[in-house]
């Protein structure tokens, strides 16, 4: 399905081998608007390839029901544990190629672009990205998920939004400091 010219669905993914989180983010003209968010919970599955297939069959579970125009994915850090990030390197393969099969565009971020792009910190934790999240897109406390693997979904989806470069369009904003001083009361003191 192709959207109205003016709308574009985003699927942000934060790749995990336990829990891996997503959020799906609608660009209405220059709007961003989260449409969902949630978790992939692999904890069940005691062998790696069950949990490839469930990610797999969950991935295009999710595009079929959002209809994603593109994919925006956070890229595995390195870590010291060669075995881990080689089973989190597969499960973000296999998400990828879920959205691939359905011709949909990827964009891969590193962790501390996305982190940089919502809060201005590229060693800001979870919940700072969450907490930003949530007063970016004006969503309820209450619809603040158990797992900040879904805030990371999301946040990988807005940081491709940014990207866009829809914030500058939207208000002229030159950087974080010049949204900050154009909107104080979206800023904690």
């Amino acid at each position: 399905m192709i959207h109205p010219v003016n709308e574009k669905i985003i699927l942000g993914i934060d790749p995990g081998t336990t829990i891996m989180g997503y959020g799906i983010l609608r660009v209405t003209g220059v709007k961003p608007e989260m449409i969902a968010m949630g978790i992939i919970d692999l904890r069940r599955f005691a062998n790696h390839y069950l949990k490839l297939r469930h990610i797999h069959e969950r991935i295009l579970s999710i595009i079929e029901s959002y209809l994603p125009d593109e994919m925006a994915i956070e890229a595995p850090f390195f870590g010291k544990n060669v075995q881990s990030m080689l089973k989190l390197g597969r499960a973000q393969g296999v998400a990828m190629a879920a959205a691939l099969s359905r011709d949909i565009p990827i964009t891969e971020y590193a962790p501390l672009k996305i982190k940089m792009a919502i809060t201005g910190n590229g060693q800001a934790s979870k919940e700072q990205v969450a907490d930003m999240l949530q007063r970016i897109l004006h969503f309820s406390k209450d619809d603040m998920p158990t797992f900040m693997d879904a805030t990371d979904g999301l946040a990988a989806a807005y940081c491709h939004y940014l990207q866009m470069g829809c914030l500058e369009v939207e208000k002229g904003y030159r950087n974080w400091k010049d949204f900050i001083a154009k909107n104080p009361d979206k800023v904690k003191k």
